[in-house]
């Protein structure tokens, strides 16, 4: 008898265990703040590197997700939604990019507020946009790139 509380009490503990987990991650992904947040609109050349659920920080902080991303037939742009907490104003000639966190680092969205009185509404779209730069095509113009002074050089 003792044997199967104790069984019981280990399942509790796991199952208590698992459940913290999932709350852990809804947050990071940031779930649950139904009414908190608001959506804007951009379109990017190029989104590689992000996808659904990335981070949208503003100064580094994280500020949003990405919530959609749709190719324009139209443009062939990648059309992309992020939703905002609401206690983010951003000026309506505010830009958007996509940033490495680094070199070994993954992508995420960065806003970088303008400077204008009057702020984006729920729904408007940044029109200053800049999409993903791929780290191999710099890599290729650096490599394939000759120094101007060593034409000059040679004979």
């Amino acid at each position: 008898m003792a044997e199967n509380k104790l069984e019981m009490a280990a399942g509790f503990l796991v199952l208590a265990a698992a459940v913290g987990f999932v709350v852990f991650a809804g947050k990071g992904a940031g779930l649950g703040r139904g009414g908190e947040r608001y959506d804007l609109r951009a379109s990017f050349r190029s989104i590689e590197g992000v996808s659904l659920g990335s981070d949208v920080k503003l100064a580094g902080v994280k500020v949003g997700t990405l919530t959609s991303v749709t190719l324009n037939p139209q443009t062939y742009m990648a059309d992309a939604v992020i939703s905002l907490d609401k206690s983010v104003s951003l000026p309506s000639d505010s830009a958007i990019l996509i940033s490495s966190e680094g070199l070994l680092g993954g992508n995420y969205i960065e806003l970088q507020p303008g400077g204008m009185p009057d702020v984006l509404a729920p729904g408007d779209e940044i029109e200053d946009t800049q999409g993903a730069v791929s780290l191999v095509a710099l890599l290729m113009k650096f490599v394939g790139s000759k120094p101007a002074d060593s034409a000059a050089k040679a004979p």
